[in-house]
């Protein structure tokens, strides 16, 4: 996946050869902020611009900008089944969180 960062958020970024023209998205916020350019030079300005209007916007709102999600969250499961991803990920020679984190991203990425 192409990606941007500035200012903590990050975009994905895609092509449309029909338009001729790069585009993306933030990720990890409920808010939608999109940009687009012609050219990478142009995109990277566009994208900079984005987030730098997307905090403005929201301070002079009154509103806090969302955060991007961290990277951690809680998954309650029954404690049967907590034992057995403890297992599993011992008998593989990895931590749960590894296990877990690594087995997420391959049911995403399988679809």
């Amino acid at each position: 996946m192409n990606t941007l960062k500035h200012r903590g958020y990050t975009a994905k970024i895609d092509f449309d050869p029909e338009d001729n023209i790069f585009f993306g998205h933030l990720l990890g916020i409920r808010d939608t902020v999109g940009f687009h350019g012609e050219t990478a030079a142009e995109l990277k300005k566009a994208f900079v611009e984005a987030v730098d209007f997307y905090i403005e916007s929201c301070e002079k709102a009154g509103r806090k900008p969302e955060k991007p999600f961290s990277g951690r969250f809680v998954v309650r499961v029954d404690s049967s089944l907590h034992a057995e991803i403890a297992a599993t990920a011992a008998a593989a020679g990895k931590s749960i969180n590894k296990w877990v984190a690594e087995t997420l991203d391959q049911a995403i990425h399988s679809h």
